[in-house]
């Protein structure tokens, strides 16, 4: 089970391998979040300014990492999420996003149906 830092409230998940998948996401406190993140994670955050104020946000090293991360049953997400949308290509500084609005958000991927098997795993 894999734990993931995003700078989005995407879930990704292989849907070449898995016909559907069911996500559950709450809004957490950066204290749950550091909790969270305590053990290892895998950055997924690919802006330095976010992974900067995510850093001093959550007391925990944020690496910016931009890489491609898929969801399995049983991972763990917490998502930078801004409250308002960005124009076109934008990217700002983590001084420009401490002035914005935004939510810490904790998804977990619950349960996926296989694609090929149809084969039903549950996370409990």
């Amino acid at each position: 089970m894999a734990i993931y830092v995003l700078n989005s409230l995407i879930v990704p998940i292989n849907f070449d391998k898995y016909k559907k998948a069911q996500v559950k996401l709450e809004r957490i406190s950066p204290e749950e979040a550091r909790e969270i993140l305590k053990n290892q994670f895998i950055s997924a955050i690919g802006h330095e300014g976010t992974s900067k104020l995510l850093t001093d946000i959550l007391g925990v090293n944020i690496p910016t990492n931009r890489t491609s991360v898929y969801f399995e049953p049983g991972d763990t997400g917490i998502h930078f999420f801004l409250k308002e949308r960005l124009p076109e290509g934008k990217i700002l500084s983590k001084e420009e996003l401490e002035k914005l609005q935004y939510w810490i958000v904790k998804s977990s991927v619950q349960e996926a149906e296989e694609r090929d098997r149809g084969k039903l795993e549950k996370v409990s």
